[in-house]
């Protein structure tokens, strides 16, 4: 869904089936620009982006992932360069696909299923989003700003501009730790560092 946005902001082409997924060509601020969206099974990712990313002669830290993550709670976004599959089954195939794991990833928070759900991981992650519609639109907005920006400026500037603390937050959490009666001068907690999870 992410990709699909930002193909369209970015005036991509036609798709086509192409690299064993949908595929459509632009120009970005630094030059040309690709968009796949393997139509393999996830967990085959890297049998679409690895002949891509080999065709069209793309090094690592030039292919930008964008995928789901049970790890962050829902709506959160967060920039990622290279790291582990963290058990996420497609970006291991991917890693084996590219021929390593220093390519840039736009994560995007679903959370963990909740204690009553009657079913596996796998069935959480396939199924639709329960979430309000605003709150799914916001974090897909989100996640196609960060992408964007990516591209634009490298993903340092891009984890530096969307994982910044809303101005003020540190001195509302030190506030409300001071009302619950909680050591207001113990350290915050810094959320604004990229996360390995």
């Amino acid at each position: 869904m992410v990709v699909e946005r930002l193909a369209e902001r970015m005036c991509a082409g036609r798709w086509k089936s192409r690299y064993a997924g949908r595929y459509v060509e632009s120009s970005g601020p630094a030059g040309p620009l690709a968009f796949l969206i393997p139509t393999t099974y996830m967990n085959l990712s890297g049998d679409a982006v690895g002949p891509a990313a080999g065709s069209l002669k793309a090094a690592r830290a030039q292919v930008l992932v964008v995928h789901d993550d049970l790890d962050l709670p829902f709506g959160m976004v967060r920039g990622k360069a290279g790291g582990g599959s963290g058990g996420h089954n497609g970006l291991r195939s991917i890693t084996q696909g590219v021929g390593g794991d220093d390519y840039l990833r736009v994560r995007i928070g679903i959370g963990r299923p909740p204690a009553d759900f009657r079913g596996d991981q796998a069935a959480w992650v396939l199924m639709a989003f329960s979430e309000p519609n605003e709150e799914v639109e916001a974090a897909l907005d989100t996640a196609g700003a960060m992408a964007e920006a990516a591209i634009a400026d490298g993903m340092e500037a891009a984890i530096a501009r969307f994982h910044a603390a809303e101005p003020g937050s540190r001195a509302r959490e030190r506030q409300r730790r001071r009302d619950d009666g909680q050591d207001a001068d113990s350290p915050d907690q810094d959320d604004t560092a990229p996360t390995d999870s």
